[in-house]
């Protein structure tokens, strides 16, 4: 039951990372009544919380390892108040301190949970090795990933099913409901007995080949959280495909929980360098066929879908084991380090929040409005041509990397 339960907890802590940019735009603008460009720039600034935050959660996690349990509970906590407070939320003059405050709440709830199971891989793992870490990790993000999906998704279920507000109100509370029947269930594998590293520093990353996959990690989070928080503009403004969101992200997830255990037995026969090589160009010509897509085309978006959710799949499974492994291999402690993963995958999100929301604004785009050739322009070249150049980036980082032995 170990395995299964770590990917229950990975479920829960899913909603909190792209589903919140995915639907933090729509709602905020459309319920609170704020501006692209002011979401954007909150988003940005929250992160700076998580500059100083995100390594000392990871510090002292490995300062006290005997707490994982009261860790692991707080940040369900975390979670179980901060989605209610932050979908119920009302229109008014404080409306953005509140959203502030929330998001500090919810984000920070999101860092402890995350760095916490990421950063106990060896602990989790069936034993410290390559192959059970490759292992641990197709569970982890086979759970993230439908997270992911529930939570892409239940606005839209819950709107069918006769909620108002667009579902949002019956989704926060559903989400920290669900939040505290996980944090219950998933308790005893935080008692496991820790495993845990030697001091980390910046030169033991190095060393250990760490710190270049920070490095591309960082880079490789752009081109998904950019097109994670354009995605609902982008099939129903630019595609014109009023109602056809939620079933193209189900489609897009699903395609990248199906594809992990593929993944993940690639890399163990083929090595992890290689099995990248092969998963990133599905992710370029995904955004090159997005960019080419003419408005209506339903059946070419679905197929962008599955070839780039595929793509996906190899990123969230084989990234976090390959820093998993080079930790573990030079017997550093890990927490702290996924720490400063962590915070390198949310800066991802909020740069692209920052830089992409208010050039959109500045065009005149308008969320389910009436908008002009340019800012539909502008909708497309960031949601598609500037990602392709970002991937292109990070495939040319992982060309780069030493070629290591298959992890079986």
């Amino acid at each position: 039951m170990l395995y299964p339960r770590v990917s229950l907890y990975a479920l829960m802590l899913a909603a909190a990372g792209i589903p919140l940019y995915i639907h933090l735009p729509r709602f905020a603008s459309i319920e609170l009544g704020l501006g692209l460009g002011v979401i954007g720039t909150i988003l940005f600034a929250i992160r700076l919380v998580d500059l100083v935050q995100d390594p000392l959660i990871g510090w002292a996690i490995d300062r006290w390892p005997r707490a994982q349990s009261l860790f692991a509970s707080i940040a369900a906590l975390g979670l179980a108040i901060g989605f209610p407070l932050l979908f119920t939320a009302q229109p008014g003059p404080q409306v953005v301190p509140r959203l502030v405050v929330i998001l500090v709440l919810l984000f920070s709830a999101y860092s402890l949970g995350m760095i916490l199971l990421y950063g106990r891989s060896a602990t989790l793992a069936a034993s410290p090795t390559p192959q059970a870490l490759m292992t641990l990790a197709s569970f982890r993000e086979g759970g993230m990933l439908a997270g992911v999906v529930i939570a892409a998704i239940a606005p839209a279920i819950f709107v069918a099913l006769g909620a108002g507000g667009q579902g949002y109100q019956a989704f926060g509370l559903f989400l920290g409901a669900m939040a505290l029947g996980i944090a219950a269930i998933t308790l005893p594998i935080w008692r496991r007995p820790v495993v845990l590293g030697d001091r980390l520093s910046m030169e033991g990353l190095r060393q250990a080949g760490a710190l270049r996959l920070l490095i591309l990690a960082l880079v490789n989070s752009l081109p998904v959280a950019i097109t994670s928080t354009l995605f609902l503009f982008f099939v129903e403004d630019r595609l014109l495909l009023p109602g056809k969101a939620g079933p193209l992200l189900v489609l897009f997830f699903l395609s990248a929980g199906l594809s992990v255990p593929l993944w993940t037995r690639l890399s163990q026969k083929m090595g992890p360098k290689t099995t990248l090589l092969i998963a990133m160009p599905l992710a370029i010509l995904g955004f090159v066929g997005a960019a080419l897509l003419a408005p209506g085309n339903l059946a070419g978006f679905a197929l962008i879908c599955l070839a780039s959710g595929a793509a996906l799949g190899a990123d969230m499974v084989i990234l976090p084991a390959m820093f998993s492994v080079a930790l573990t291999h030079a017997g550093l402690k890990a927490s702290l380090a996924f720490g400063i993963w962590s915070f390198a995958g949310k800066l991802g999100l909020a740069l692209a929040a920052f830089a992409v929301l208010p050039v959109l604004e500045h065009s005149g785009f308008i969320p389910g409005g009436t908008n002009s050739a340019e800012a539909l322009k502008t909708l497309n070249i960031s949601y598609a041509v500037i990602p392709c150049i970002l991937k292109l980036g990070a495939l040319a980082l992982v060309m780069a990397l030493p070629t290591e032995e298959p992890t079986k």
